[in-house]
């Protein structure tokens, strides 16, 4: 008999953005979320508005939006709570399918040149 696997929680969620995103040139700010949502066990297909919760973390964390390596995490996070299977990806995969899904496959210009930094093209 198979099982499901256990539900995704924003705190893992954020956990795996946050690993995902993660350089020694944006740890501060990508603490800051992980620190807000660590103790989140919810499971993140039960959360009201989440997308509402995590922009606004984004303006409490980066009010002028300017990091975009925090960007590309509430976008991760967004994107995991609609494609769990996904938790499990190589992280170039799981940064390219959720800017495309965040920002219509038209990401802003620093988001982009963020990525390409990380070695990811859209």
């Amino acid at each position: 008999m198979g099982t499901e696997p256990e539900p995704l929680t924003v705190a893992q969620a954020v956990q795996r953005a946050v690993d995902t995103c993660a350089t020694d040139a944006n740890e501060e700010m990508l603490a800051r979320l992980l620190e807000r949502f660590e103790d989140d066990d919810q499971p993140i297909t039960a959360v009201q508005d989440l997308s509402a919760r995590l922009g606004d973390a984004h303006a409490d964390i980066d009010a002028e939006a300017e990091d975009p390596a925090l960007s590309m995490a509430i976008a991760t996070t967004l994107y995991l709570a609609f494609r769990r299977d996904m938790e499990d990806a190589d992280d170039d995969a799981l940064l390219r399918a959720a800017a495309r899904a965040e920002w219509k496959g038209d990401p802003p210009d620093e988001v982009v040149d963020w990525l390409a930094g990380q070695g990811v093209r859209i």
